[in-house]
């Protein structure tokens, strides 16, 4: 009796799966093997995604494929449209044919968004020189293309994961309001009425944030190209782009994960005007992808800054 398996790891599949649920391997281009044959399925080599070395000529070739846009280069743009916008405010209250003139809240307000316009700008400037750094292979190590399951499995994770933590924050700031507000209004003689509707209005604004917030970057999400570029400082992710080569980050964890999908694991840590923060990331992979290698060259090319942290 003949049975359908993934030729890429094996896994059992039934008839009507179009991709494989543990690799992501198209079904399409499947053929069906008898059980006999699954050792020699599961022997696959495994496939090298890092980026050959310098003296190589290959990587030329495989580099022409990476038509990735930097979405980092956008946001710098409107960041000096920002500026621009906010510099104009700022200066025409002190002009006497402005319709603003002597608005001093105006042009204080203006010169804050002013400012924070700048850092904005030339923060994502070195964001987008990083990112065009992997696009162009400079800074490369490995890239790969998730498979339409494979990514359909990431976004819905992240998703439900998103929104359980956004759920219970939601239900501790309501907690909390309800006895702060419930103390006002025991306390006070009037505006009873105000101070209660005051405590709904908050938890309906609240409640859009923390239930929209998931559904949009879901939906970012499924906007994008699928693509993974790892460097040994940064890496791009469905997306989305993350770095830890600034002063006081660095990666702190990096290892391959089974659950809840096949792939890595990395953690990295930074510093900002909040103190210490960490970010953690799995990036989905194939079973055939050589990750040890990849994460070897990873923790070997962050030990200077965290030799203890890996």
């Amino acid at each position: 009796m003949e049975t359908k398996y993934c030729p890429n790891c094996g896994t059992e599949q039934p008839n009507t799966a179009n991709y494989c649920a543990n690799c992501g391997r198209k079904m399409a281009s499947l053929d069906t093997v008898k059980d006999k044959e699954i050792k020699t399925i599961k022997e696959t080599p495994k496939r090298s995604i890092l980026k050959p070395s310098s003296s190589q000529s290959s990587f030329d070739k495989i580099n022409q494929k990476i038509t990735l846009e930097n979405n980092q280069t956008s946001i710098v743009k409107k960041a000096w449209y920002a500026t621009g916008f906010f510099f104009v405010l700022m200066i025409l209250p002190f002009k006497e044919w402005s319709p603003f003139t002597g608005y001093w809240a105006l042009a204080f307000i203006s010169f804050f968004f002013f400012l924070l316009s700048v850092v904005t700008a030339f923060m994502f400037r070195g964001r987008a020189k990083k990112l065009q750094s992997l696009i162009t292979g400079d800074s490369l190590l490995a890239e790969w293309t998730l498979s339409p399951s494979q990514k359909e499995n990431y976004i819905n994770y992240f998703f439900e994961q998103e929104k359980g933590i956004n759920k219970g924050i939601l239900t501790v700031i309501a907690v909390i309001g309800a006895v702060i507000f419930g103390v006002f209004i025991l306390v006070i003689d009037e505006g009873k009425l105000f101070m209660f509707l005051l405590y709904i209005g908050l938890i309906i604004f609240l409640s859009f944030f923390a239930f929209g917030m998931p559904y949009y970057y879901k939906m970012k999400k499924i906007k994008a190209d699928g693509r993974i570029l790892i460097g040994a400082k940064y890496a791009y992710i469905n997306g989305f782009f993350h770095n830890w080569d600034y002063i006081l980050s660095g990666l702190k964890k990096v290892k391959i994960i089974e659950k809840p999908f096949y792939g890595i694991q990395l953690v990295y840590y930074y510093t900002d005007r909040t103190f210490s923060h960490t970010e953690e990331i799995f990036i989905p992979a194939n079973k055939e992808d050589d990750l040890e290698e990849l994460i070897a060259i990873l923790k070997q090319k962050n030990t200077k800054k965290k030799k203890k942290r890996l």
